[in-house]
């Protein structure tokens, strides 16, 4: 089975109330009025977020290493009339053939299942290695505190007419660390059985010293942390859910 192939299937029905617009926004809070030429969405997944920027943005790159997931990607952006969105398959551990980037974002946690710390030093000094001076790096992940609370040794489940899933969210032998044992139930076509299939995802967060400390050894001048989408209230790494962190190089 190719990778996340059911999955990208059902990924935007799951994701449906997912936050866009306010990624968006935050993107384009650091952006406003300067020039922004190419911009590099890694682990585009099926490019919502990449698609709605390419509405707006002439050279938009769409990066993630599931065909299936930019195969729908790629689909969403005909629909929406924005051929122009050049996709990309890579692993963002190897990112390579990019220069003169002037923005490269990863959201979604995406930075999240890149679990060793040697593999994300490759992808700061890869995304540092693609970008002009000034441009920017912007990613989330979640907070050790939110994992701690709300994810590990939890249970999940879903149900609706289409789709029904069971999700285990079990602690792992560090701090940070957790896999998700999925198992969903789906209807293929409009007939009364539904199919299974069952993902399991590992995932890693570090508190934002380490990701500090990792951009600055990739050569980043200047790094920021937010809370939560917010620009404007004060960062607090125990009271956020979801952590912004903006690089310039």
């Amino acid at each position: 089975m190719a990778l996340y192939q059911n999955f990208a299937l059902l990924y935007d029905d799951l994701m449906k109330d997912a936050p866009y617009d306010q990624w968006i926004d935050f993107t384009e809070h650091f952006i406003k009025g300067k020039h922004v030429g190419k911009i590099v969405d890694l682990g585009c997944g099926t490019g919502e977020i990449t698609v709605r920027l390419a509405q707006k943005y002439r050279h938009v790159y769409g990066v993630d290493l599931s065909d299936a997931m930019l195969a729908i990607a790629e689909q969403k952006a005909l629909e929406r009339n924005v051929p122009h969105i050049m996709w990309v398959k890579q692993d963002i551990r190897h990112l390579s053939g990019f220069e003169n980037v002037d923005l490269c974002i990863s959201y979604c946690d995406v930075i999240n299942y890149i679990v060793e710390l040697k593999d994300i030093q490759s992808v700061f000094i890869n995304v540092h290695r693609s970008l002009n001076d000034g441009g920017l790096f912007i990613f989330d992940v979640h907070s050790l505190n939110y994992v701690e609370s709300s994810l590990v040794n939890r249970t999940f489940a879903y149900k609706d007419d289409e789709i029904v899933y069971i999700w285990n969210c079990e602690e792992g032998d560090v701090e940070g660390e957790m896999f998700h044992d999925m198992t969903f139930f789906y209807k293929k076509d409009d007939g009364p059985k539904y199919e299974r299939f069952d993902e399991l995802h590992h995932q890693r967060t570090y508190d934002v010293e380490t990701y500090a400390n990792l951009l600055r050894k990739a050569k980043f001048s200047k790094i920021a942390f937010y809370s939560d989408f917010s620009v404007e209230k004060p960062f607090s790494e125990t009271d956020s859910e979801r952590i912004f962190i903006v690089a310039q190089k």
